[in-house]
């Protein structure tokens, strides 16, 4: 339970990280961070998972990279629905998929050697 808090709040500090780096990208404080990761999760979830069936062909034609124009759908998506949080156009909806996946892998493996 404490190990799935400590990654929701990670993630949350990622998407801030993102709304420094990424123009176009931007989140209002901690709170929309922490429900916009939520949403983003939930998204990702059910139409991104669905998404993500759908679209394999494509995704193994392009050795993955298309799952990022799937995660900067959602992201997008989930900026409709949050308050606080906003992303501008696709493109940075997608490059800030890109940096959270960079992210992600770094909390990840700084997790494990933690």
């Amino acid at each position: 339970m404490v190990r799935l808090l400590v990654q929701w709040l990670l993630s949350a500090v990622a998407l801030l990280a993102v709304s420094y780096l990424v123009p176009g990208f931007e989140v209002d404080g901690l709170g929309p961070a922490l429900v916009a990761v939520l949403v983003i999760g939930l998204l990702n979830a059910t139409v991104g998972f669905f998404l993500k069936i759908v679209t394999f062909p494509v995704s193994i034609l392009t050795l993955g990279l298309f799952l990022l124009v799937i995660n900067g759908l959602m992201i997008l998506l989930a900026s409709s629905i949050v308050r606080g949080f906003h992303v501008r156009g696709f493109g940075a909806a997608f490059w800030g998929a890109v940096v959270l996946a960079l992210l992600g892998i770094l909390i990840r493996a700084i997790a494990r050697s933690a």
